[in-house]
């Protein structure tokens, strides 16, 4: 039994299709297949259930996959402690961010990091709420920039900064000439929001769940992939949506279509935080990337330089 072996079991796992799953490893097809089969034989049990290329586990399959995944993460442990001896700031960061942040956070943030740990490379992986935790949690991401609060099972977070939201219009929209937008009027209008599984989504809906819900009076929401997709559609004439402000003002000249207008407080806002495991024992390499996002210049954020180190829902 050998880890490449391990972690074919855990690719096939995730991606339960054998083709798929070689691709994932770098590795073809048969010689992916060969390998399991030969640890099932090994080992004397069915792992996997197959019909057509596709792959289910049994049930001790997904016992042996989940002990699979510690393993591996554990084999994951000595080589960066290993690098801790070194050199902290060595090696590839892999770092994740969800959609709504990546694209106004990064441009500034990556020239800085390259400046500051030359030595660290960040390798960036942008994605869900949900997905970016399991792949920390399976030790496929160092560390992630996420919006609280999220489950800190074994995992600590260090809040970086603070962000409103905004409502975005057209300019000839009847609100053109408000200053500030209660949250419960955006019931009555065409709303445009993300569609499921960002986690944004839900941050809008907590602020006003009339939005959404099947009695309310308004219009129901459509959705959009992206929130650059969104705004291409509030010009189009679809509706209004809302934003994180650091969207909105970390973005190349705008044509004029559009105005933003903040809520009347407490209007909704949300906190984002760098989150890892509490195993992981690169923390001057947290420590560096959390400097440069508080210097990084990104506009339309309250930044928090003195906030605390939060573990397991814990400060």
């Amino acid at each position: 039994m050998t880890l490449t072996e391990l972690r074919y079991l855990v690719n096939l796992d995730k991606e339960r299709h054998f083709g798929r799953a070689a691709e994932r490893s770098f590795v073809s097809q048969p010689t992916l297949s060969v390998a399991v089969k030969k640890l099932e034989d090994e080992l004397g049990v069915i792992l996997f259930e197959r019909n057509r290329g596709e792959a289910k586990p049994t049930p001790v399959g997904e016992r042996i996959i989940t002990q699979a995944r510690r393993v591996l993460a554990e084999s994951k442990l000595i080589e960066d402690l290993a690098r801790e001896g070194r050199d902290e700031l060595n090696g590839p960061l892999r770092f994740g961010a969800i959609y709504t942040v990546g694209p106004y956070l990064l441009p500034g943030l990556v020239p800085l990091m390259r400046a500051r740990a030359p030595l660290m490379p960040l390798v960036i992986e942008e994605n869900f709420t949900a997905k970016l935790l399991e792949q920390l949690r399976d030790n496929e991401l160092d560390v992630a920039l996420l919006a609280l609060p999220v489950d800190l099972t074994g995992l600590a977070a260090w809040p970086v900064y603070d962000e409103d939201f905004v409502v975005l219009i057209p300019r000839d929209h009847h609100w053109a000439g408000e200053k500030q937008i209660p949250a419960r009027q955006l019931a009555g209008e065409p709303l445009l929001l993300l569609g499921p599984g960002h986690c944004f989504r839900e941050q809008v809906i907590e602020a006003c769940p009339k939005c959404v819900e099947p009695d309310g009076a308004g219009p129901r929401p459509q959705t959009g992939s992206s929130l650059e997709t969104i705004r291409h559609m509030v010009v189009g004439g679809l509706g209004i949506t809302v934003l994180p402000r650091a969207s909105v003002e970390n973005r190349a000249e705008d044509p004029g279509h559009l105005l933003s207008k903040p809520f009347v407080p407490p209007g909704p806002n949300r906190r984002i935080a760098l989150i890892w495991r509490k195993s992981w024992p690169r923390r001057k390499a947290i420590a560096v990337l959390r400097q440069a996002i508080l210097e990084s210049g990104m506009k339309g954020v309250s930044y928090l330089p003195d906030a605390e180190l939060q573990e397991d829902g814990r400060h």
